[in-house]
């Protein structure tokens, strides 16, 4: 089915024209794309806010704001980018789109619950923008919203607060309808150990998404109650206690990195072995290695918090957990170099995203180990180390992973090519660009520059400078990337239907996928 007629059949069985087949679609792949277009957006709007932060930055003294234009900037970038791009960002875009076509499904479980969720991610970030624009003043907590400040300061938490709740549950509804559709709607023959690797990494996502969510929920309503009716959750005037906050946050909120990069991951395991013309090495160790990061990250949250008073004995087991956690990680990357071992190595733009994928994820993986331990933690605590190793991570973890998987998948979404030259620029600009940003900080750190901080000394200027020009090549490199992207999907060339030879279900069909994705449900044999 064309996509001309594959349109006109959507407005016959829906019943509706224009701008309305798209916003009350049912179509899991119209919503993916939904996803797509507000992430989008949001991220050009947080990495402004990103490049203004640096540009203050760039020497010491006021040089574009004072500080309470900085903290507001500051936290609103934080929850754009954490709780508006980074979470959802995978699952909730290529996810939805290709989640039911790779399992050899029509749809998911529970399409009018997919675009209630997606609905609610708008509000959540409706709600959570205009704090920066109400009386009072922009939010200046961080996105972490740390007790007692979050409910003491006279600036505008509660909306910053209530967005990131109501986008909570845009979260949960969407691991939901994944677990469901898993479960339920695999085609013949398509057993749990014959999934393709990213839907194996949804799934555990999704788990953490149904069972980890619900606690920062619930911790935000406790803010908001201590907030406007004093109630002594969090306040030692009235006998609470500040560091149980810390707690509840971050049993979500490190649970909340493995949302992000676990379907990262995911993607580069699909990725990987179809530019290497073999098979993914070792599948059943990634599989069990997805879900024992699923499981075993639910415990490592207290390593956030070595310095807040925590007995030695509880220092000496989340040490531990943190370091065990790093083994299933681990072993991804040895099963990505090892599948890429004696391949016939087709070295396309999707590849090259992996790659730089694999390299900025060992450098955040192993200066996560400095974090882990005990002794090395509380020397770069609340210092620009952590400011690095955290963008190493996610950055050059779930934001690398996006743009390979758009740059692969693009073909599929919409028919037609994108340019390869620009696309190789705008990579090779983004990827220098971000490393003259974030590893400097490494150094900083290590130097003593603490982070969150508008102003510092002298001694840290050189390369505090470097770091901000660094955010100047990475904007470069982001525009040509997002110019190519948009040209090649209006007026690019007609793609094959499988131009990377991949071996998954989605590469059967055509491009772009028809309504209801199969004529017939395919079997796997």
């Amino acid at each position: 089915m064309s996509t001309d007629n594959y349109v006109n059949f959507f407005q016959e069985k829906q019943g509706r024209k224009g701008i309305w087949t798209w916003l009350l679609s049912t179509d899991h792949k119209r919503i993916g794309l939904m996803y797509l277009y507000s992430i989008m957006i949001l991220f050009m709007v947080g990495l402004t806010l990103g490049i203004l932060m640096k540009l203050e930055l760039i020497a010491p003294g006021r040089t574009i704001m004072g500080p309470q234009t900085y903290n507001g900037i500051f936290t609103l970038h934080g929850i754009i980018m954490i709780f508006l791009i980074v979470i959802p960002g995978l699952p909730a875009t290529f996810g939805n789109f290709f989640l039911p076509i790779m399992i050899g499904a029509k749809d998911v479980s529970f399409p009018k619950l997919n675009l209630f969720s997606f609905y609610l991610y708008i509000l959540g970030a409706l709600v959570a923008t205009t704090s920066q624009f109400l009386p009072g003043g922009p939010p200046d907590t961080g996105w972490t919203f740390y007790a007692p400040y979050s409910f003491k300061t006279s600036t505008n938490m509660f909306p910053a607060v209530l967005g990131a709740f109501i986008l909570g549950f845009s979260s949960i509804l969407t691991g939901l309808n994944f677990i469901v559709t898993i479960h339920r709607l695999r085609c013949p023959g398509m057993k749990f150990m014959k999934m393709p690797m990213f839907p194996w990494t949804l799934y555990g996502t999704a788990w953490i998404q149904l069972l980890a969510t619900p606690i920062v929920g619930i911790t935000l309503l406790m803010v908001i109650a201590e907030r406007f009716f004093h109630i002594g959750f969090f306040d030692p005037a009235l006998g609470g206690d500040p560091v149980l906050y810390q707690h509840l946050f971050w049993i979500y909120s490190h649970p909340a990195v493995y949302i992000m990069i676990l379907p990262a991951m995911g993607a580069i395991s699909e990725i990987i072995p179809t530019f290497s013309r073999k098979g993914i090495f070792g599948y059943n160790a990634l599989v069990v290695s997805t879900m024992a990061i699923a499981i075993v990250g639910y415990f490592v949250w207290a390593h956030h918090m070595f310095t807040s008073g925590l007995s030695m004995v509880a220092q000496f087991t989340f040490s531990l957990l943190t370091f065990l956690v790093a083994i299933p990680s681990a072993i991804k990357v040895f099963n990505w170099v090892a599948t890429m071992y004696k391949g016939s190595i087709n070295v396309q733009v999707p590849f090259l995203w992996a790659l730089s994928f694999i390299f900025l994820f060992m450098i955040g993986g192993f200066t996560g180990l400095v974090l882990g331990a005990v002794a090395t933690d509380i020397h770069v605590h609340n210092t620009s180390f952590v400011v690095a190793h955290f963008h190493y991570i996610i950055f050059g973890g779930m934001g690398f992973a996006f743009f390979a998987a758009m740059h692969y998948w693009f073909p599929k979404i919409y028919g037609k090519m994108y340019s390869k030259t620009p696309a190789i620029v705008g990579w090779a600009l983004f990827f220098i660009g971000f490393n003259i940003l974030y590893f400097p900080m490494f150094i900083l750190g290590l130097q003593g520059m603490p982070r969150r901080y508008y102003d510092y000394l002298p001694k840290y200027a050189s390369l505090n400078a470097v770091s901000t020009i660094g955010s100047w090549i990475l904007a470069i490199g982001f525009l040509i990337v997002v110019i190519n992207l948009i040209r090649g999907a209006i007026k690019g060339p007609k793609a094959e239907a499988n131009p990377w030879e991949g071996k998954t279900l989605e590469w059967t069909i055509p491009s772009p996928p028809s309504l209801e994705n199969f004529e017939e449900i395919p079997e796997i044999s």
